[in-house]
């Protein structure tokens, strides 16, 4: 069903594409869109046992997206440097595919927003922890279960 990266030379480990996915600060989700076109939106998330979860309002775009299409893509670059006199891009990247479903439990919404705080605001876990309660009935926290994810590098990345 996953197509095979073409350039295996490019391809990164296991242990490293999940690296890239725990360390990244960023993703851009991608979804089937209005109309046939794509729906792209780079978001905040946390990585964590073959999951990526984000968190959003309880309406708009993207919740419209996944609830009429549950299967998605997440990117993330974890850098890149243009280097104009090879005429190329160094980069390391991973594209993951999975299903996505908004998180319905208690619990299962409070420990992905805690991993967040952890990831994004760990010096301000009380800060944090006040903030989800005080806006708990807005929150929406969206879980991807990952089918499939390819780490790359540009060649010569070091």
């Amino acid at each position: 069903m996953f197509r095979k990266m073409r350039r295996e030379k490019q391809i990164l480990s296991p242990d490293e594409t999940e690296d890239i996915l725990r360390r990244g600060s960023f993703g851009v989700l991608a979804a089937a869109g209005d109309g046939g076109y794509p729906y792209a939106v780079p978001l905040n998330y946390v990585y964590q046992g073959g999951k990526i979860y984000f968190h959003c309002a309880k309406s708009g775009q993207k919740l419209d997206e996944i609830r009429k299409n549950s299967r998605v893509s997440f990117c993330v670059v974890e850098r890149s440097r243009v280097v104009p006199e090879r005429l190329a891009t160094d980069y390391r990247s991973v594209i993951a595919f999975g299903n996505a479903s908004v998180l319905s439990g208690g619990d299962a919404i409070r420990k992905a927003m805690l991993l967040l705080i952890q990831k994004y605001a760990s010096q301000y876990r009380e800060r944090g922890e006040a903030a989800l309660e005080k806006d708990w009935d807005k929150l929406c926290v969206v879980e991807i279960s990952v089918d499939s994810m390819t780490g790359k590098k540009a060649s010569g990345f070091s």
